[in-house]
C-alpha cells in the first residue's frame, strides 16, 4: 500500500515553523515528512534556510510515529559522505528507528556560496558512486578505509550507529541516475511534472536495470509540486517564496537574488505555469491519483503551497489521503 509524504521546505519556512508543521503533518494522518536541505534558498526577499539535520533533531522530539527522509541532501561538497552517514545514523537513533536518507547530485546555489565549484553531471556521478558506497558501509557498521579519486576515509567508523538499516535513496531525474540508484542505493526520489514523462525516463528504465541484475524493483519515492490557490493572484501569494524555481539558469545560479530577479522578470503565468493549480478537494486528489495508480510509486509526497499552509495540512489529512489510500489499495 502506498504510503503519503508531507514535504517541509526549508526554503519557505523558518525551521521553528516547519517543526509546528512536522507535528500538525502527523496528527494530520500523514505517513512520513520529507525535509529539503539547502543552503540557500530560491528568493531572498522572503524565504529561509536553516539547518535541516538540526530541524530534524526538534522534529524527532514532537512526533511520535511519522518516518523522516532529507529531500535531499548532497554528499558531494558541502559535506564528506562519512558526515553524512554520522547525520544519518544520529538522527535515526533520536527518532527511535524512523529515519531514511534522501541523497542527490545537488544544484551550484548550495555549493557555489562556499566555494566549491559545480562540476558537470558526470563528475558529479562519479562522485555520488563513491558517496553512495562510503555512506552504505558506515551505516552497516564497517570500520572503512576507502581510497577514491573524490573520497578517502581511513579507518572511518560510526560510534553512534543507526538503530537499524537505513535506507538511501537517490534523487533520479533521468535514465543515468535511475540505474545509479538501483545499482547502489535501496531505492530513487523523482520529482513528477508529466507522469507519462517520469515513466519513461525514471521508472522504466530503473525498473529495466533491476530486472536485468535479478533485483525486485526499487522502491519509489514520487514528489510532485501544487499550489492550492482559487485565482491567479492567490497562486502567486502561496508560491511567492518558490519563484525562483522557475527562473533561468536555476541549476548553476548562486545567488538568491539574481533569481529572484529574474523571477519577477517573467510573466506571472509563466512561473506557475508548470504547477498543477487546484482549488478542491476533487482536484487534490486528482492531481497525486497518477503517482499512485499509473507510476506505482511507494511513497507519494505532497509538495503543495497555499497561502494558509496549517489549514491545508489538515484538509490533506482530513479529506485527501482517505480517499487516496483507497485507490492504493
Amino acid at each position: 500500500m502506498t504510503r503519503f509524504a508531507y514535504f517541509c521546505g526549508h526554503e519557505q519556512w523558518q525551521p521553528e515553523v516547519l517543526v509546528r508543521h512536522a507535528r500538525l503533518a502527523e496528527e494530520a494522518g500523514f505517513d512520513m515528512l520529507v525535509v529539503s536541505e539547502h543552503f540557500h534558498p530560491w528568493v531572498d526577499d522572503r524565504s529561509a534556510a536553516g539547518f535541516a539535520f538540526s530541524t530534524l533533531g526538534a522534529m524527532a522530539v514532537v512526533t511520535e510515529r511519522v518516518e523522516f527522509s532529507t529531500g535531499v541532501t548532497t554528499p558531494l561538497f558541502r559535506y564528506h559522505p562519512a558526515l553524512v552517514a554520522q547525520a544519518a545514523a544520529t538522527l535515526d537513533r533520536l527518532t527511535g528507528g524512523r529515519f531514511q536518507l534522501g541523497v542527490g547530485t545537488g544544484e551550484n546555489i548550495n555549493e557555489g556560496p562556499l566555494g566549491h565549484e559545480f562540476p558537470a553531471y558526470a563528475e558529479r556521478a562519479a562522485r555520488m558512486r563513491e558517496a553512495l558506497q562510503i555512506m552504505r558501509r558506515l551505516l552497516d557498521g564497517e570500520k572503512l578505509t576507502f581510497e577514491g579519486r573524490y573520497y578517502r576515509t581511513d579507518r572511518a567508523k560510526l560510534y553512534s550507529p543507526p538503530i537499524g538499516r537505513v535506507p538511501i535513496r537517490l534523487a533520479a531525474g533521468g535514465p543515468k541516475s535511475a540505474a545509479l540508484a538501483v545499482e547502489l542505493a535501496d531505492g530513487l526520489v523523482t520529482s513528477v511534472k508529466d507522469p507519462a514523462e517520469t515513466m519513461e525516463r525514471v521508472l522504466d528504465p530503473a525498473r529495466a536495470v533491476a530486472a536485468e541484475m535479478g533485483r525486485p524493483p526499487p522502491e519509489v519515492l514520487a514528489t510532485r509540486w501544487a499550489v492550492f490557490a482559487h485565482d491567479l493572484d492567490e497562486a502567486w501569494e502561496a508560491m511567492y517564496s518558490w519563484r525562483g524555481l522557475r527562473a533561468p539558469g536555476r541549476l548553476h545560479a548562486v545567488d538568491p537574488e539574481e533569481l529572484r530577479r529574474r523571477a519577477d522578470e517573467m510573466p506571472r503565468e509563466e512561473v506557475l505555469g508548470r504547477y498543477p493549480r487546484v482549488s478542491t478537494v476533487d482536484d487534490l486528489v486528482e492531481t497525486y491519483r497518477p503517482l499512485v495508480t499509473e507510476l506505482g510509486a511507494d511513497i507519494v509526497t505532497f509538495q503543495v503551497a497555499a497561502v494558509d499552509q496549517e489549514a491545508l495540512i489538515g484538509l490533506i489529512g482530513t479529506e485527501v489521503l482517505p480517499r487516496l489510500r483507497r485507490l492504493s489499495g
